[in-house]
């Protein structure tokens, strides 16, 4: 069994990221995991699917100046010389938000230009915290991605070990998951699990893994599951109720701590 999982999920845009990242940590921290999740999606949803209330105002680590010049160096008076590889070890435990017990969310923020080589310091910064993943506190990691690999590419690969592609069964969101698949391995991450989404009853499994799980260390297969719109924003009530998703994702989380 891993002593510490680092874990990026990633996808399509709208495929159930953010839904499935959340149902993960709260599984891990069922385990007695501690769990550290990071809401890379400038979007920033992860913590209201957590179950964090909406109405709860979070910083994103990407507008704290502060911290980024403390970290990167660059600011007045200081010729606009960057440290590229800060040292950010305490960040969890200076800007993380309980989420749950056993849980801490870290939401990153948006960045202008991120993935096009830029070194702006809030890009800087946070490649960073995902380049040094493997030495945070926390036993699991879990990334919720932007759609793709591109914003923090190297950096992801350096600090995770473990893509969960998120497709459902559309051509185009499977197109996009043997993509990823691609970029994910030549960046140098070492398992790819393809994880397809919203699979109505009665489909037939192994058909599936057959046609599109080339190439990936595993296929896993989550049902269809009115409980998630019933619900949304949280997960918490589905969790609570048992949903058919749940075991799904239980399975999942089961497989992971097994090595897939």
């Amino acid at each position: 069994m891993p002593d510490r999982i680092r874990i990026v999920v990633t996808g399509k845009g709208g495929v159930g990221k953010t839904t499935l990242t959340a149902l993960i940590a709260h599984h891990f921290a069922k385990r007695g995991r501690r769990v550290l999740a990071v809401d890379g999606d400038p979007q920033q949803n992860l913590a209201a699917t957590l179950g964090i209330s909406p109405d709860r105002p979070i910083v994103p680590l990407a507008d704290r100046k502060e911290y980024i010049e403390e970290k990167i160096g660059s600011g007045p008076g200081r010729g606009g010389l960057m440290i590229l590889n800060p040292d950010t070890a305490d960040v969890v435990d200076r800007f993380g938000v309980p989420a749950g017990e056993n849980i801490r969310l870290l939401v990153m923020g948006g960045v202008k230009n991120a993935g096009s080589g830029c070194l702006c310091p809030e890009y800087t910064l946070l490649s960073a915290v995902l380049r040094n993943a493997a030495a945070l506190p926390d036993e699991v990691v879990l990334l919720d991605t932007p759609a793709g690999l591109e914003h923090f590419g190297r950096a992801v690969a350096q600090g995770f070990s473990l893509a969960l592609i998120v497709s459902d069964r559309s051509y185009n969101a499977i197109s996009v998951a043997g993509e990823l698949r691609r970029l994910a391995r030549e960046c140098g991450i070492r398992e790819t699990v393809l994880v397809v989404n919203r699979v109505e009853q009665g489909t037939d499994y192994q058909a599936l893994r057959e046609k599109h799980g080339a190439g990936f260390s595993s296929v896993r297969f989550i049902p269809a599951d009115p409980c998630i719109a019933r619900h949304e924003p949280s997960v918490l009530p589905v969790i609570e109720e048992g949903c058919p998703v749940t075991e799904a994702v239980r399975a999942l989380v089961r497989g992971i701590l097994a090595g897939m």
